[in-house]
């Protein structure tokens, strides 16, 4: 988001957008954040947002033509996070799959003996 580079709030720094919705009536835009560091600075983050919503609204107005223009309201994504879980997950048995078929299975005899 271009308006995010113009706001110096450092409780904002790392952060993605991971998706906008808005609702027919134009209303409202749901806007879904995530960060590097993960959920122990998600509620940092989104009070963070909500203090520059009004600038990032205006900047975002004056940007795109609408008659009405959204309200913003902020949200965390956990989504980055469990699939980062799940890929640690996965490498964890892939490893350990390895590992156990390096193994000579019980009841076959070793090269060496």
């Amino acid at each position: 988001m271009l308006v995010m580079g113009q706001i110096r709030d450092p409780r904002l720094t790392g952060i993605t957008i991971t998706d906008v919705k808005v609702d027919r009536e134009l209303a409202y835009a749901d806007i879904y954040v995530s960060a590097v560091e993960g959920s122990q600075r998600a509620q940092e983050i989104l009070d963070g947002l909500q203090s520059a919503s009004g600038f990032i609204r205006r900047t975002l107005a004056d940007q795109i033509e609408l008659r009405v223009f959204p309200r913003l309201r902020f949200h965390w994504d956990p989504t980055p996070e469990r699939a980062d879980r799940i890929e640690r997950l996965l490498a964890s048995l892939r490893s350990e799959n390895s590992s156990s078929s390096e193994e000579p299975a019980q009841g076959e005899e070793n090269e060496n003996d």
